[in-house]
């Protein structure tokens, strides 16, 4: 009850305490209520102090003027109702306006209202603006007001207030001078066809009311929070209003916060009703009904409560409710549209009895441990091996900028846009892992890591994925790593093609590194010249890539020369360990032998057409072997290269002799000269 606040002054014998006559003798409380973000009643003093009441057992009684839910007014001057529009019904479930006229806009608010802003964070300036945010904080309902004569001005012969979605590069000067090229999909108000206000946000300042005002136009609305949330993170602005809008406002609110903004605007500012109400209200429905049942909630929540029980906690904070035998039915309040399931009910009796009055028992259940999936095992593996291999495992944001598509060149519209961001930077789903792993480069060099590797195993996602049965998008397991160092030279593809190579021994599966032709996302930041795909060497399936990025990238992302990495599917690793049954190979108990050998070819030759001749030469010799590169060298001009390579022989059963190994050699060689037509250097 505020009537207290339309005293102007409080009469007072001498001596009376000045903080105990305004109530500033009182307590704050500084409360966070994130965790009651879903609940835009608890945005407003009434709705915290009905939920205070309901947890401690006590009935709350709403102020009367709080369940007048129709506004009705005989106005006394006859100025002209604006018509109200709402284009889309998906924009705002309601819009009220009425004219208020004889507004003094130099009047000051009662000292009461002054101290409740003031000690709510929220500074005074005159009793029209004072009135407007006192109800908000009270109810969690904003509401606006525009100058009467510059709206109709601004509409023209067209006397209607219309919501709407802006036009492509439409513009708006706000109430702080600022001009905002609009997005298409922000919701604005418009006096006529012309934007005047960014809808829930900040209003025009063509409209501006000020010292000149002689009549206003009051609007209390509704806004759709998806469009909320969106603009404010678009816009930057992050008012007390808006806070308030993304949290999806109950449109039968803005009939009991205009009546009583009429009453207390009458009072402290000498306004008085000019017209009727303008009303828009395509959101209108019935009360919500949840049928519940005293043993069903009695089982869900492992309590005893008797009907009066329920009944009770219930109707402490407004719902009403009807048993017949064990059944009810109970009716949601206008202020609980987070109601509509049974359970929503028995969550609320839990809660508001308070789940320590809950008899703790033990669940009856079979303990029998659950074997990880296949997958799960892969993927722990998957994990281990990189790490010995020195990698370090990261966990980035599946939500990124569009700026970072863009810069490893993938397509924004093929992401999935976040309709209500958390925050203006993470307004995408990523497509890949890899753009994600890069922002972390430079800092790294830049800190004084100097070598290092990092990776992720994540889910990503894109709209060619398509969607699953239940219509949501289809996730795609990704395995990424990248590889950098500041100090060495040469290619960087090799090191990482090493580090896929043993994460791939670790699991038994033989793969080829054939040139990389497709630029789909996953492609797209590495450089084709200097980068391979992934086939499983059995079945031709594509892995993943592996390679260098090209010279966009390495600029974008500030990388150091010597960078690279690779992005491969684990589902279709998972596949291929699948298909091997048990694989053993014994280590040999003879020592080997190295052998380097330098190839002359011509430029165009690629290194994979050298190593698979030379494995072709020595896979029929039964021997252990192992080739990898040692160095590449290439004149500046020159029309061939020299391409090392260094071959590792062992035998299972003797030591080889250096006839032996020879032997061995000058067949790798034959077999790669003829097919390179290159030669021995």
């Amino acid at each position: 009850d505020h009537s207290g606040i339309l005293e102007l002054d409080k009469e007072a014998a001498p001596g009376t305490s000045f903080a105990q006559l305004y109530e500033l003798d009182d307590y704050l409380l500084d409360i966070e209520n994130k965790s009651l973000t879903h609940r835009p009643d608890t945005f407003g003093v009434i709705g915290f102090a009905r939920e205070v009441a309901g947890i401690q057992g006590k009935p709350f009684s709403n102020p009367d003027w709080l369940t007048h839910l129709v506004a009705d007014f005989s106005p006394s001057d006859a100025l002209q109702t604006p018509s109200v529009q709402i284009e889309d019904t998906s924009l705002s479930d309601r819009f009220q306006a009425i004219v208020l006229s004889g507004v003094d806009e130099t009047a000051t608010s009662p000292i009461q209202l002054q101290t409740y802003l003031a000690r709510s964070g929220v500074r005074p300036i005159n009793a029209s603006v004072d009135v407007s945010n006192y109800l908000m904080l009270l109810t969690g309902q904003p509401s606006h007001t525009y100058d009467y004569d510059k709206l109709r001005a601004v509409a023209g012969d067209d006397f209607t207030i219309r919501v709407r979605t802006a036009r492509p590069s439409e513009t708006l000067t706000l109430l702080d001078g600022k001009e905002v090229t609009l997005d298409e999909a922000d919701i604005v108000i418009a006096a006529g066809d012309t934007a005047v206000g960014l809808a829930g946000i900040m209003g025009g300042k063509s409209t501006l009311v000020d010292e000149t005002t002689r009549a206003v136009v009051l609007e209390v609305a509704t806004f759709d929070l998806y469009h909320m949330r969106s603009s404010q993170m678009r816009h930057g602005i992050f008012s007390e209003a808006v806070t308030r809008f993304t949290k999806g406002i109950p449109a039968p609110l803005s009939s009991p916060v205009l009546n009583e903004a009429v009453k207390l605007l009458g009072s402290h500012a000498k306004a008085s009703v000019a017209s009727a109400v303008a009303d828009a209200y395509p959101g209108q429905r019935e009360p919500i009904t949840v049928r519940i049942n005293q043993v069903r909630i009695n089982e869900i929540l492992g309590t005893q409560f008797a009907a009066e029980d329920i009944a009770e906690l219930l109707t402490n904070v407004g719902f009403e409710v009807v048993f017949e035998g064990l059944d009810a039915t109970v009716t949601v309040p206008y202020w609980r549209e987070d109601i509509h399931l049974p359970e929503d009910i028995t969550e609320e009796i839990g809660r508001l009895a308070g789940y320590d009055t809950i008899q703790i028992t033990l669940p009856r259940r079979d303990f029998t441990a659950v074997r990880p999936s296949a997958f799960d095992e892969l993927r722990s593996n998957i994990r281990t091996t990189l790490a010995r291999a020195g990698a370090n495992e990261v966990l980035t944001y599946s939500f990124v900028h569009g700026d970072l598509l863009q810069k490893v060149g993938q397509d924004t519209n093929d992401a999935y846009r976040i309709t209500n961001s958390i925050s203006p930077d993470l307004q995408y789903y990523r497509q890949s892992l890899t753009p994600s792993l890069l922002t972390h480069v430079h800092p790294n060099s830049k800190a004084g890591y100097g070598s290092f590797a990092l990776f992720e195993c994540n889910k990503v996602h894109q709209k060619s994925f398509g969607t699953n049965e239940e219509a949501v998008p289809v996730e795609i397991d990704r395995v990424a790593l990248v590889l950098s160092d500041t100090k060495a030279k040469g290619a960087a593809y090799y090191s990482a093609k090493r580090q896929l190579e043993y994460l791939m021994g670790q699991l038994g599966i033989a793969v080829d590194f054939v040139p990389l032709v497709a630029q789909d996302s996953l492609a797209k930041p590495f450089e084709i010249k200097r980068s391979a795909t992934v086939l499983n060497a059995t079945t031709g399936e594509v892995i993943g890539v592996v390679g260098e990025y090209t010279r966009a990238v390495q600029k974008n992302f500030k990388l150091p020369s010597f960078t690279a990495g690779f992005e491969i599917d684990p589902r279709a690793l998972l596949r291929a360990v699948e298909s091997l049954g048990t694989t053993y190979a014994p280590l040999s108990r003879f020592p080997g032998t190295e052998r380097d050998i330098c190839f002359q070819v011509a430029t165009t030759v690629p290194y994979a057409e050298i190593v698979t001749a030379a494995n072709e030469a020595v896979q029929q010799t039964g021997l252990i072997t192992n080739i990898e590169p040692v160095d590449i060298y290439q004149a500046e001009g020159a029309d061939t290269k020299n391409v090392t390579i260094r071959i590792t022989l062992a035998s299972y059963e003797k030591t080889l002799t250096a006839d032996e190994a020879n032997e061995v050699v000058n067949q790798l060689i034959k077999q790669v000269t003829e097919t390179t037509e290159g030669k021995v250097v």
